[in-house]
């Protein structure tokens, strides 16, 4: 998969979509996200994933997993045995979902203060934008494309405890749900 090339995880037959949409999980996923994925039908990860362990444990019902690198996802970073995947993961993606399209970036190339507004500019035919970085769950669906960080789904930084996102796509309509965890007891 490139950077540009827009994926279809749909066979044209499929009236919905579940996408479960996690990041920042820096090596551990919380389980209760892991369940969230595995409800789904395809599952997009926004970066600082931490290793190839991370991508493995994720099974949603398709098996489809699309994911992008984070500003923590470098060699140097991940073990030598991953290293292989890594270098296949992009910067970006878009897939085409029933409905419309659903990009996906990490988000550390631009200032947390005008972020929003530097990636409509930047992808207008998106009819999502996801981002991870922050570890800051946040909808902002008032204006097309929506963005969307689905917060952090590992131990890090939680603010508040692990979260992902749910989306739900038809060709009609789109509806996202914030789901936050209680934190674990380490």
């Amino acid at each position: 998969m490139t950077d540009a090339t827009p994926t279809k995880p749909t066979d044209g037959h499929d009236d919905q979509v579940r996408v479960a949409i996690l990041a920042d999980t820096h090596g551990w996923v919380d389980p209760r996200v892991l369940a969230v994925v595995a409800d789904c039908d395809l599952a997009i990860h926004g970066g600082d994933i931490g290793n190839a362990a991370v991508l493995a444990r994720l099974r949603p019902r398709r098996g489809l997993i699309y994911a992008v690198r984070g500003n923590n996802d470098h060699p140097i970073q991940w073990p030598a045995v991953d290293q292989a995947l890594l270098a296949t993961i992009p910067t970006h993606t878009r897939i085409d979902l029933p409905g419309g399209t659903l990009v996906v970036v990490h988000g550390h190339r631009t200032p947390a203060r005008v972020r929003h507004e530097r990636l409509r500019h930047r992808f207008p035919d998106a009819r999502v934008l996801v981002y991870g970085h922050s570890h800051r769950l946040a909808l902002d669906q008032d204006t097309l494309p929506w963005v969307l960080n689905p917060g952090a789904a590992g131990r890090t930084r939680t603010d508040g405890g692990p979260s992902c996102l749910m989306l739900t796509a038809t060709t009609g309509r789109w509806e996202v749900t914030a789901l936050r965890f209680p934190p674990l007891p380490r």
